[in-house]
């Protein structure tokens, strides 16, 4: 069997790399970072730029990421099955519980959002699909990590978002645990002071775990004086999870 192919597995690195950062990179930036020639790293560089995945800034020079990207960005999420299963069921959990809704898959260590429910009200909401979130600290992530769809990060150590996230790996796997056993999983300020968030898993055939769709919203909202996610809450999202899970074939559900 043919190995890897190394330029492709460079320009998938260099286009993780403009990914990552808020700000357009130049060339010696993008060579350093990845321990590149210049001259290995300008000629993929060139090489995306000509198909459109790169843009050059003419003043700087400096490259970011290009716009067919994000016509390839489009084109996943319209095939995306599990998306497009859930797309309603997001939309009434939405609208009955009037919290945001967010549908997460793993992706490299991380949940990558690929749908995106605004909370049913007038305050500003920014769109989160293709972001990533870290699988400790958000409930979606939990539940990835929880029911083995996603593996952890094997960098060590846990990256503290707030002093509530759990980053000591024996309470993160008795939190996993009782995710597993109560079917559900709760962030609480884990990842932002005054957020919180509830997540349930999607099955798929063979009842696998293929998803997870959650809610989030103000500390204040989804948990109840004593600080305990609100039960309605809760048995609102574990319905949308299961509705989806049977569309997708799911047949415990």
């Amino acid at each position: 069997m043919a190995g890897p192919v190394q330029s492709i597995e460079r320009a998938a690195a260099i286009l993780r790399l403009l990914a990552g950062g808020p700000r357009r990179l130049g060339l010696g930036e993008v060579a350093a970072s990845l321990g590149l020639a210049k001259g290995t790293a300008h000629g993929i560089l060139r090489t995306l730029q000509h198909v459109d995945f790169v843009e050059q800034d003419a003043e700087t020079g400096k490259y970011q990421l290009g716009a067919a990207l994000l016509h390839l960005g489009t084109s996943y999420l319209d095939v995306n099955e599990l998306r497009s299963r859930s797309l309603n069921w997001a939309d009434a959990l939405a609208a009955r519980s009037g919290e945001a809704v967010r549908l997460g898959t793993p992706l490299e260590g991380q949940v990558l959002i690929v749908h995106h429910v605004f909370r049913p009200d007038d305050t500003f909401q920014t769109l989160d699909v293709g972001s990533l979130l870290p699988l400790h600290a958000s409930s979606l992530g939990k539940v990835l990590l929880a029911f083995g769809t996603a593996d952890p990060d094997p960098e060590p150590g846990l990256a503290a978002y707030t002093r509530h996230t759990l980053i000591d790996p024996e309470r993160l796997a008795r939190a996993l645990t009782e995710v597993r056993e109560v079917g559900w999983a709760a962030e609480i300020q884990e990842m932002s002071m005054g957020e919180a968030g509830l997540a349930a898993p999607i099955r798929g055939h063979g009842g696998l775990v293929v998803g997870a769709i959650g809610l989030s919203g103000p500390v204040e909202r989804i948990c109840d004086s004593q600080g305990r996610p609100r039960p309605q809450l809760i048995s609102l999202i574990r319905e949308a999870a299961r509705a989806i899970s049977r569309d997708l074939g799911a047949a415990r559900w």
